[in-house]
């Protein structure tokens, strides 16, 4: 089993945060892993991006053209990254922020309401665990377990009060996946 993962959006958005979380949730899993971050030209509103490759064998290189998983925080990032998802794989959206939807036939398409979910949570600044938790349940190799053992690794100590919302968010995430199916748009 590889997965190569590639998470992006906008600065601000916590992408290198997601990504860190889902690796660690891999090793917590036992698995091989690998995180490898890319950053835009500024940081708070500019791209930003990271490929985690998760597998039960040795990685070689970090580095990928072409990925088994995306997940786009942004429109920008769906339609640049979309194309690099290699056929029969996975493409998870916030449709919180993505209005137009993947025409493409070859792929599992996942639209989670990132945005949405996490303002009823009544805390946006979630979304981004909201949409790490509907990857990892559509992608099936990370227990919520691991994850929530993750955020007391990526999130720094001055803001460890906010795991419980952090846990929550990456539950509602799960749950969005597991109540609708692992492929299909979720209204």
């Amino acid at each position: 089993m590889v997965e190569e993962i590639l998470i992006a959006g906008s600065g601000g958005q916590g992408i290198m945060l997601m990504g860190q979380l889902l690796a660690y949730g891999g090793l917590y899993e036992g698995l091989e892993v690998t995180f490898f971050p890319s950053y835009g030209p500024e940081m708070r509103g500019g791209t930003a991006n990271c490929t985690v490759v998760i597998s039960d064998q040795r990685i070689g290189s970090p580095v990928r053209n072409t990925f088994t998983a995306l997940m786009a925080m942004n429109e920008a990032s769906l339609t640049r990254f979309e194309g690099r998802v290699k056929a029969g794989g996975l493409v998870t959206y916030n449709e919180s922020l993505i209005e137009l939807s993947p025409e493409r036939e070859d792929i599992r398409l996942v639209a989670v309401p990132a945005n949405r979910i996490a303002s009823e949570l009544g805390n946006p600044q979630v979304a981004n665990m909201v949409a790490i938790g509907a990857l990892a349940a559509a992608l099936g190799v990370i227990s919520p377990g691991s994850l929530s053992k993750g955020l007391g690794r990526v999130i720094p100590e001055h803001r460890r009060h906010l795991i419980p919302i952090n846990e929550e968010a990456i539950e509602k995430g799960m749950e969005t996946i597991q109540r609708k199916g692992k492929g299909e748009k979720l209204q």
